[in-house]
This record gives C-alpha cells, sequence and structure tokens, in this order.
C-alpha cells in the first residue's frame, strides 16, 4: 500500500463501475467484502488511507445495518457526494437483487415441495451457515461472561416468547445492560481524512429526524391501513434498522415479519436464504427474494424493489446522518457500551434462530443431517466460501435426499 490517497474528486460513473465489478465477484459475507473494499480502494486504487478506511469500518461496525453496504455508501459519498453514494450502493446490490429476484420466480412457479431433494440440501447447508455465523459471531460479540449472559438472556426471551415485539425488546435490553454493566476500551485515534466528506451537519441532523420519523410514523401507518405495501415497508424498514453484528442477523428479524405475519411460508423463506448464500454482494438482497414473494399492485419485481429499498433505507439514513457527527460519538463510552450490549443480544437472537425455524426446518432426517454436519465442517474446518458449500449441499439433496 502506498501513501497519498486520491478520494474526493471523483465521479458517480467511476464509482459505480468499481462497485459493479465488486458486486459481480464478492462472495463470502460482509468480513469478506471489507477485506476485497481494502484492496479495492486502499491498496490499488489508493481512493482512502488505510487508516481513514479503518475509522468507516469503525463507523459502520457501530450503526445496525449491514456494514459491508455502509462502508460502501461511505466510500461513495466521499468519492463523488450523494451521486457517488447512490452509485455504490445500486452497483453492490444490483447482481445479487437480481440474481436472488429471478430465483424467486422460480419457487413461485416451482413451488417449494418440502419433499424436493435440492430444498432439502438448500436447508440443510442453511443449518450450517447460521450455526458457523453463531460460532464466529459469539466468538467476537459475546466472548466474556457479562457479554454471555446478556447473549443467553436474548435468547431465552425471543425463544419462550417468539415475536418480533421480543427480539426488539431484546436488543433494547442488551443496550442497556450494556451500559449498566460492561466495560469498554478507549476508541483507537482516529484519521481526519476520514472524516472529510460532503455531508452537512444540517443534511445530518435532516436524515437522522426521517430515520425517527420513519421508525415511529411507518408501524401507526401500517395499523391504519389495509394496504400490504405499506405493511411491507414497515416490516423491511423495521428489519434493517436493528440489525447489529452482521447480515445473518436479519434473518430472524425477516422471519418474524413474513412468515410470523402470513406473507411467506416457511418453505421458501428457508429456500431463499439458503440461495442467498451463494451470490455475491451483501446478505441483505435477501430482502428481494422475500418481496419478490410479495408481490406490489400484482409485480412481483416491483415487490423485490420495494422490499429492497426499505431494508436498505435505514443505513444510508444513518450514514449520512452519523458521518459528521462521528468522532464525537465514537468518544462516548457509554454509546460504545449500548452497542457492545446489543451486540451480544443479537448473538442469543442468531442463536434462537438457529433451533427454531433454521434446525427444526432445516434437520428432518438423518441424512439432513449428516448434509448439515459436513457443510459445517466444510465452512468451519476447511474455509470452503459459502456459496459452493450451498450449490454442493443443493445438488447432493437433488441427487440423494
Amino acid at each position: 500500500m502506498s501513501g497519498r490517497a486520491t478520494g474526493g474528486h471523483g465521479t458517480a460513473g467511476e464509482v459505480f463501475r468499481v462497485f459493479l465489478l465488486l458486486g459481480l465477484t464478492s462472495f463470502g459475507g460482509p468480513v469478506a467484502h471489507l477485506g476485497y473494499f481494502r484492496d479495492a480502494f486502499v491498496v490499488r486504487r489508493r481512493w482512502l488511507t488505510e487508516a481513514a478506511y479503518a475509522d468507516l469500518v469503525a463507523l459502520c461496525q457501530f450503526l445496525p445495518g449491514p456494514a459491508s453496504s455502509q462502508v460502501g455508501m461511505a466510500i461513495g459519498l466521499r468519492r463523488a457526494g450523494y451521486a457517488g453514494m447512490a452509485a455504490a450502493w445500486v452497483a453492490f446490490t444490483l447482481p445479487s437483487a437480481v440474481l436472488l429476484t429471478a430465483f424467486a420466480l422460480g419457487v413461485r412457479v416451482l413451488g417449494a415441495d418440502p419433499g424436493t431433494g435440492w430444498l432439502l440440501g438448500l436447508k440443510a447447508a442453511a443449518v450450517a451457515v447460521v450455526a458457523h455465523a453463531v460460532v464466529g459471531m459469539a466468538g467476537s460479540l459475546a466472548a466474556g461472561r457479562r457479554q454471555a449472559t446478556i447473549a443467553v438472556a436474548a435468547l431465552v426471551l425471543v425463544l419462550l416468547l417468539p415475536s418480533a415485539v421480543s427480539q426488539v425488546a431484546a436488543i433494547a435490553l442488551g443496550a442497556l445492560l450494556g451500559v449498566v454493566w460492561l466495560t469498554t476500551t478507549a476508541p483507537a485515534d482516529g484519521d481526519a481524512e476520514a472524516r472529510s466528506v460532503p455531508a452537512r451537519r444540517g443534511t445530518a441532523v435532516a436524515c437522522l429526524a426521517v430515520f425517527v420519523v420513519l421508525s415511529a410514523g411507518l408501524p401507526v401507518l401500517a395499523a391504519l391501513t389495509t394496504d400490504p405495501a405499506v405493511d411491507m415497508v414497515d416490516g423491511f424498514y423495521r428489519a434493517g434498522s436493528l440489525v447489529f453484528g452482521g447480515g445473518h442477523v436479519v434473518l430472524p428479524l425477516l422471519e418474524a415479519e413474513v412468515v410470523g405475519g402470513g406473507a411467506v411460508d416457511q418453505e421458501s423463506f428457508l429456500a431463499g436464504y439458503g440461495a442467498a448464500q451463494a451470490v455475491p454482494g451483501p446478505l441483505f438482497t435477501f430482502a428481494a427474494y422475500l418481496g419478490a414473494l410479495m408481490p406490489v399492485a400484482g409485480s412481483p419485481v416491483l415487490g423485490a424493489a420495494t422490499a429492497l429499498g426499505a431494508v436498505f433505507l435505514p443505513s444510508a439514513l444513518l450514514v449520512v446522518g452519523v458521518l459528521p457527527f462521528w468522532e464525537r460519538l465514537r468518544a462516548d463510552a457509554r454509546a460504545r457500551r449500548a452497542v457492545a450490549g446489543a451486540g451480544a443480544a443479537v448473538v442469543g437472537i442468531l442463536a434462537a434462530a438457529l433451533y427454531d425455524p433454521v434446525f427444526v426446518q432445516g434437520v428432518v432426517s438423518p441424512g439432513t443431517m449428516a448434509l448439515a454436519a459436513v457443510a459445517f465442517v466444510a465452512l468451519s474446518v476447511w474455509r470452503a466460501p459459502a456459496w459452493a458449500v450451498v450449490v454442493a449441499a443443493s445438488a447432493v439433496g437433488f441427487w440423494a435426499l
């Protein structure tokens, strides 16, 4: 890596081209995406220095939402303003969203028969993928005794009172316990370059206000109307605004919204989640698959676009809203403790989802248990890419289950 960064003077077209290539090739989940971003923007193109990139990653890990997509938005914003931010998101998201929408259209035609071998293979692979995510997240977010206790408390709450409300309550309880019970270390020194983005404080405050108004107003609006599109936007927006700890955490939140609400059956939900592991780009594009199964105005494509926009909107509002205030926020010990507590809670929420619906629906025979175990070892020990494990499991299921 070398020296001086050249960020801040690019075009939206330039940003779009680079992120489209990443959207087509970035397999492996959010941690891998951050590695691809570092190579593309720090090492090869020098749009950012190492310290500036690390500071943006720290910010996006601090915020709820998909960290890799938010880092991409922040890089696009820094490079080419708001048009660059939009270009980065569209280009990075579009390939996987198109693939998953097409998969959803196939599921609508073929159906999600629980006895279909390829579907059994997908669900067994989902068991392995979520188990691997739980283990990895527990090692980083719930490693201490107090964090582990918060995680287990969240798991118990969500298992005994399964609903979207209990998941929100578990995150809030985790944040509260984090403030009063956890300790945190001082933040690393930042880099002024990371904060040199074209986001004015007035615009930031407006974005934060919109985030709060939508968070409070969409549930009220959904309760006052019978329009299924409003219900969809409310559910996906809420899921996108509560995801701490990585893309996999969106699984239980969306499951409570769309399966619990009867919009999508459990078999189709898990089939899509398995398929989402086999495509590049952000895991949040799973929302496009679900939206295609919940047509808006009779159109699966419009449903996919609506769900996708709703689930990513909180991330965009928070990136613009928090960037100008990041240095003050990162120095606040209570805020860091709250985030640490919320992060531990989401480990428990994801562990609860690992049991129900993932394990309950995915392990239905000795053969599916064996396939899930092999897939888990392939992921965790042999470091096989998730997309390859999912494709292989589906093929094994098609031929052998």
